[in-house]
């Protein structure tokens, strides 16, 4: 049966650390763009169309993608990660990602010049002809993958995603690549995996890095706080919110609460709502605090060109050796702490 969207991709699941006792696995490199699924037309002069891993239709936010999917054989159905290079900034950016993602059909051709899309494909569920490819491994879904891009001569925007069987390779990926922007860690797949829609079958792992933020506000009480609010100072000396922690544990929360002192007048987050996570609409019940305790933190790569990160926080330790001045400034993101 030809797959029609909208159609769930198979999901990952986070670990802590890349396997290796684990034989025939497979690390592909992990992206930090948006996942979507690429479905060709079934008849000539039919919709290209692009499906967000939720289910929303997005091909006419990306009109460059959709004309270069001419270069792709018919009723086939892909599975990548969707990226944006940003020519000013000469990099891939996120942010801007996030603004062609919620460009308007009329408006979306406009950023085309300055925000052009790219198509890392990792998997193929539907070959040219519509043969459905599900149950096959995953290691004969790569293969078949391989052996399309290289037949069709593909280029950008167009991208085979770099993978490995090399454990000692994938380590060295997830240890120096992950300094590259826009390359976030790994996606580890057995070998012999079917393509599981919805189920998270895969694993992934991000890089983290130990660095250091300002605590401003706290949920809960000042003597048994749940989470922390940080921030970081930027050039002007003003303090500008980058994250949360994920829910501190008891041990951590007794760490914290002995150290905190409530917040005085003039704290420079009065009146400043808090998004509860990234990109949300609820809003934290926070309690300033007095911004003079740093805490050691450990972060992914997910960080917003302004600094703020995406993701949760883990908190580690406070550092009392050192003060809100010494913490790293708004905007040097996951930089490593020192001391």
């Amino acid at each position: 049966m030809t797959l029609r969207p909208p159609v769930e991709p198979m999901l990952a699941q986070a670990v802590e650390s890349v396997p290796s006792l684990v034989r025939d696995l497979a690390f592909e490199q992990k992206f930090d763009g948006h996942r979507a699924l690429l479905f060709t037309p079934v008849e000539a002069g039919g919709p290209v169309l692009l499906q967000t891993r939720r289910g929303a239709m997005i091909q006419d936010r990306f009109p460059d993608l959709v004309a270069a999917a001419g270069q792709l054989p018919g009723v086939l159905v892909l599975d990548g990660e969707l990226l944006v290079w940003d020519t000013e900034a000469g990099q891939l950016s996120f942010e801007g990602l996030q603004r062609r993602a919620a460009a308007r059909s009329r408006t979306a051709p406009a950023l085309v010049a300055r925000l052009p899309a790219y198509y890392v494909v990792f998997d193929v569920l539907q070959s040219e002809g519509g043969v459905e490819l599900l149950s096959l491994p995953y290691r004969e879904r790569r293969r078949r993958l391989e052996v399309l891009l290289a037949a069709r001569g593909l280029t950008a925007p167009w991208t085979l995603c770099p993978m490995t069987t090399d454990v000692a390779k994938a380590q060295e990926w997830l240890e120096s690549w992950t300094d590259v922007s826009g390359v976030e860690g790994l996606v580890i797949k057995p070998m012999t995996s079917r393509y599981l829609p919805g189920y998270r079958g895969w694993s992934k792992i991000r890089r983290r890095d130990t660095t250091e933020a300002i605590v401003g506000a706290v949920t809960g009480t000042l003597t048994r706080p749940q989470l922390l609010v940080l921030g970081r100072q930027d050039d002007t000396g003003r303090l500008r919110a980058v994250g949360r922690t994920v829910a501190l544990r008891p041990e951590q929360a007794r760490q914290v609460a002995g150290h905190l002192t409530a917040a005085g007048p003039g704290h420079p987050w009065t009146g400043v709502r808090f998004a509860a996570a990234w990109g949300s609409r609820d809003v934290l019940d926070a309690v300033l605090v007095r911004p003079d305790l740093v805490a050691e933190i450990s972060a992914d790569r997910s960080v917003d060109r302004g600094g703020v990160f995406r993701h949760p926080l883990r908190f580690q330790q406070l550092r009392l050796d050192v003060t809100a001045e010494d913490a790293p400034r708004f905007g040097q993101g996951p930089v490593a702490a020192e001391g």
